[in-house]
């Protein structure tokens, strides 16, 4: 019985053997190495040798519904929906939204730009798309989306500094260090910022805020920078009086100002306006409360003058 199996088997073995070297040698042609295997298969199917599996043709016209369903998703451009509604549920909905770096910046308004409805899936969620998004609202100067997986959406934010108000017309503005507008100003703990009025002002606030700074005695009691016809400034103080600065050599203006007021209180006086215009002088407005008092001052010593001479 051994030997008879053995036999048999020796046999099947010099028939594949003959199959494969028929099948790797076709009219004295020797195939290459890596085409030998599946020409040995291929010789075996064709034999009969080897015989289909059980439901073979059932998982074969399965596969090729699947590939034809794939196909189309791909060319009608609804892959990216299906690849949304499998992975979600599979695991991969967006269930958490971890956000950091937003004061001004509503968390609503931000997920609104990030578009989740519940069943958003990390998978097919576009990050770079919706960081465009969020830096482009009002506040947000920089953004970053990271895809955490399974299910966690992180966001962090960079938000915009405001530098000053800006008044332009009826309009006021909160601006950043580059002059752009940021919000309408509506929020009143910003209502301490430096006022910068008039066209171009916002342009150059930044940069003329630092030239005034350098006097400190006379930065701090700045409330606003007036742009006169976009070509000069004018400083209000808080006590209501206005300095006229030059269009050219406004730093050396600056500095002689702050001189006057340390040595004779100019500013602290009842003036209403210092005109540093002039090279050679500095002319000085009464308030006109101030100017009322001088002039009768001026006429009661005229009236006094006058009662001398008669006596």
């Amino acid at each position: 019985m051994f030997a008879l199996k053995s036999s048999q088997g020796a046999r099947q073995v010099a028939d594949r053997s003959a199959a494969s070297r028929a099948a790797a040698a076709w009219d004295g042609i020797v195939l290459p190495r890596w085409l030998r295997k599946p020409a040995r298969v291929l010789g075996r199917l064709v034999s009969g040798d080897v015989t289909a599996p059980r439901y073979a043709a059932t998982i074969m016209t399965a596969v090729l519904m699947s590939a034809t369903g794939v196909y189309g998703a791909i060319v009608g451009g609804h892959a990216p929906a299906v690849i949304q509604a499998v992975t979600a549920r599979s695991g991969f909905a967006i269930e958490d939204v971890r956000m950091a770096g937003n004061k001004e910046t509503s968390e609503i308004d931000v997920l609104q730009e990030l578009g989740l409805d519940g069943w958003t899936s990390l998978v097919g969620f576009d990050a770079d798309a919706a960081r465009e998004r969020i830096a482009n609202m009002p506040w947000v100067s920089d953004a970053s989306v990271r895809k955490i997986y399974p299910n966690v959406l992180e966001v962090e934010l960079a938000e915009k500094k405001p530098l000053a108000i800006w008044q332009h017309g009826q309009q006021l503005s909160l601006i950043d260090d580059a002059g752009r507008i940021i919000v309408p100003f509506n929020h009143p703990r910003y209502a301490t910022l430096p006022v910068f009025v008039g066209a171009g002002a916002n342009e150059r606030a930044a940069e003329f805020m630092s030239r005034v700074a350098r006097t400190p005695e006379l930065s701090a009691r700045v409330k606003a920078f007036i742009r006169v016809a976009d070509r000069r400034w004018d400083l209000r103080l808080e006590n209501g009086v206005t300095i006229r600065l030059p269009e050219h050599g406004e730093d050396a203006a600056i500095a002689d100002i702050a001189r006057l007021d340390r040595e004779q209180g100019i500013l602290s006086r009842d003036v209403a306006t210092v005109d540093m215009r002039l090279e050679d002088r500095v002319v000085v407005k009464l308030t006109p409360e101030a100017a009322t008092r001088r002039e009768a001052a001026l006429s009661e010593q005229a009236k006094k003058s006058k009662a001398g001479k008669k006596i």
